[in-house]
């Protein structure tokens, strides 16, 4: 049980997300935020990051995880 807390409460930076999703930094924060210009590329399931820091954030890697195997659910599903 303790190893599930730790996992839950894992926070990984953004390089981190980049390469478990293969995602870019740019598609990263277009999926956050709504462009009218771009409508598709806004997702809002895609997990929100925590500031840990006065200019920094990161997201909680169990959050990551279960995006990641939600979008590959849905693609199975296609």
């Amino acid at each position: 049980m303790a190893n599930q807390i730790h996992s839950a409460l894992t926070i990984i930076r953004r390089k981190q997300v980049e390469a478990r999703t293969g995602l870019s930094r740019s598609t990263i924060y277009a999926k956050l935020r709504r462009n009218p210009k771009r409508p598709s590329d806004y997702d809002p399931t895609f997990p929100k990051p925590v500031a840990v820091g006065a200019k920094a954030v990161g997201w909680i890697e169990a959050e990551v995880e279960a995006w990641l195997a939600a979008q590959i659910q849905k693609s199975r599903k296609a």
